[in-house]
């Protein structure tokens, strides 16, 4: 079978330090082009990641027939108004996390993606990560019964007034960049959608971001509690970070759940109803792998019409609800219904 004809819509970082070079060691993708609204930029981002096209905008990559699939990591307040576009010119969208600046603006990606009849996700390389499906069966299973609350911790020290992630105005701060992750996180740990949520919120007096976020979640069966920071923790482009749940007869851990900046070992502790402490009964081990590969080879998978799990953009709209109901509680000091 052919191999899926990629383009990148855009520079950024995480598409030329990360993204780029691990889709580039799968077998059924091509990494074809890149665009920029920069020709040379797009120049140089092609001969870094030894790209063989550079387009000197977005509209001209869309444009290329040969091109299948787009992988777009544009800052967030353009993911909508790209992905859009994407679909219209007949590409199948990958968008970097998280979708949009709020659910009500990312509903219009149900309608282009039924009228295009292409496929679009948004780019959470943690569903393809294999402990995620690993959890999911010890808690189907009924091992630990049913899970009745989540606790989750994701920080990183980044206090950079260039990093767009410290851009209020373009989706920054803790909330956006790795609340999204956690809130994810707690979702598929409970297998369901939170009835409420509330926030409490530091924000940095330069940036206008939030720093320190603490968040509650209210799902039908139990709660989740979340902490975010962008300013604590490691300062070398990694992060801090693990989930703990407990259920009726157990408990569960993840020593290294969210984004892997380098792939890494990581582990799933398990505690049954005689573990004290931190005495698991046992563990399931996972062997580093490149997750953004993964995500590249599963999606291009799904392209050609293969029988593999999708993940349909519904998700990521349910995901900005409760990022939605988060924000509004900075305002009303109160629970807010998702």
């Amino acid at each position: 079978m052919s191999k899926v004809q990629w383009g990148v819509l855009g520079a950024a970082g995480i598409a030329i330090n990360r993204v780029i070079p691990a889709m580039q060691t799968v077998s059924n993708l091509t990494i074809a082009g890149i665009a920029s609204r920069d020709l040379t930029k797009a120049q140089e981002a092609a001969s870094k990641t030894g790209v063989e096209k550079a387009y000197g905008s977005y509209e001209a990559l869309l444009a290329d027939p040969a091109i299948e699939a787009v992988y777009i990591p544009l800052p967030n307040h353009m993911h909508i108004e790209w992905c859009v576009k994407a679909l219209e010119a007949g590409k199948h969208v990958l968008c970097e996390k998280p979708i949009s600046m709020n659910a009500d603006e990312a509903e219009v990606l149900i309608a282009a993606r039924d009228k295009s009849g292409k496929i679009i996700e948004e780019a959470f390389a943690i569903r393809n990560h294999p402990q995620w499906a690993a959890l999911r069966q010890v808690i189907d299973s009924g091992e630990i019964g049913a899970v009745r609350g989540v606790q989750t911790v994701m920080c990183y020290n980044n206090r950079n007034p260039n990093d767009i992630r410290n851009i209020a105005g373009v989706g920054g701060g803790a909330l956006y960049d790795i609340g999204s992750y956690t809130i994810t996180g707690s979702r598929m740990a409970f297998g369901d959608e939170p009835v409420r949520a509330m926030g409490l919120f530091e924000m940095d007096p330069v940036f206008g971001t939030d720093r320190l976020t603490s968040i509650i979640l209210e799902f039908p069966a139990g709660h989740a509690t979340i902490l975010l920071s962008t300013q604590a923790g490691p300062g070398t482009g990694g992060s801090h970070q693990h989930l703990g749940l407990i259920a009726e007869r157990g408990w569960a851990r993840m020593d290294f759940p969210y984004a892997h900046s380098v792939p890494s070992p990581c582990h799933i502790f398990i505690g049954n109803d005689k573990s004290i402490g931190q005495k698991h009964a046992r563990e399931l081990a996972f062997e580093a792998v490149n997750q953004y590969a993964l995500q590249g080879e599963r999606f291009s998978r799904l392209v050609r019409g293969e029988n593999v799990p999708a993940v349909p953009i519904e998700l990521a709209i349910a995901n900005m609800r409760v990022l939605d109901a988060v924000r509004r509680s900075r305002d009303s000091k109160a629970f807010e219904t998702v």
